[in-house]
């Protein structure tokens, strides 16, 4: 019975796990040390974490190849495996545009201002591109489009085009529902405390928004690219430059809905549901802040 009773206290005071409280100070922590953290280093972890989230999206082109699955079945696996991306940025470190949409907690909360947010967004963004970018030209380089008979090169054309067909009102409210659940899983690994914690939060976050077509602009940076170097070995100019043109497009609408859903839905909601109440944290020394924004990068 005593340990019946200790078991449910640890669980009920937040042992287990933070409470949603302790995870928003979490929350403006981390976003204060990446905010201070040096925009070179920034830049680099961002280029990892643009590197990360391509190699999820290239397991997903493998499991999107296999023709012999099922809509549901590919949809579902394929977020299984597209989460292997976000879990390396949230374990190994490294700064994800779409997880630091978070950081106007600690925005809101004055540990920082909107000039600093925005420089470290705009930084982060441009390395996550240059990442992905990379791992483009790897793949170009491995053949990876011959796997399967060619088959995951058919499934590269195919997911490009697609995304590059999306009127610009379907990318921007998919941006949205994409990043309300990559953000509540960058939420959910604040509060968790050991590595099975954080694989958990990633994992049905991020299966849910690809098995339900969600658009997520950093992957995008490599399904576009990508796909569209494939197909367009077979296109004309005209259909290059129309194509060109709609993946252009929709980076623009789905980076603003992933703004929509993760800053403003999940950011300052929970801001305002559990922090506006609550005293101005000063903000943390340098060595505090390099330290955490290197322990805690998302």
């Amino acid at each position: 019975m005593a340990e019946q009773k200790s078991a449910g206290t640890s669980i009920g005071s937040g042992q287990d796990c933070l409470l949603p409280a302790r995870t928003l100070r979490k929350a403006a922590d981390v976003g204060a040390g990446k905010a201070s953290m040096p925009h070179w280093r920034a830049f680099l972890l961002a280029v990892m974490a643009g590197l990360f989230i391509a190699m999820g999206a290239a397991l997903m082109l493998v499991v999107k190849s296999d023709s012999s699955l099922g809509f549901a079945s590919s949809q579902i696996l394929s977020g299984l495996v597209f989460s292997v991306g976000l879990f390396l940025v949230v374990v190994a470190g490294a700064e994800l545009f779409t997880g630091n949409n978070l950081m106007v907690i600690g925005c809101l909360s004055g540990r920082y201002g909107a000039s600093r947010l925005v420089g470290s967004w705009l930084t982060v963004y441009a390395g996550n591109f240059v990442g992905s970018l990379l791992l483009v030209l790897i793949l170009v380089g491995a053949n990876f489009a011959g796997l399967n008979g060619g088959a995951v090169g058919v499934a590269a054309a195919s997911v490009a085009a697609s995304k590059a067909s999306l009127s610009p009102v379907a990318a921007f409210c998919r941006g949205i529902m994409c990043n309300v659940l990559v953000c509540l899983a960058v939420w959910m690994s604040f509060a968790g405390r050991s590595v099975a914690d954080k694989f958990l939060a990633c994992v049905m976050p991020v299966m849910g928004f690809v098995a339900s077509g969600y658009e997520h602009c950093v992957a995008n940076m490599f399904f576009l690219p990508y796909g569209l170097l494939t197909q367009s070995l077979g296109l004309e100019g005209d259909a290059s430059v129309v194509l060109l043109a709609g993946a252009c497009s929709n980076l623009l609408w789905v980076t603003l809905g992933n703004l929509v859903g993760g800053a403003v839905l999940v950011g300052c909601t929970y801001w305002l549901a559990l922090g506006r109440e609550r005293p101005k944290a000063p903000a943390p020394s340098a060595s505090v802040a390099e330290q955490g924004s290197a322990d805690t990068s998302r």
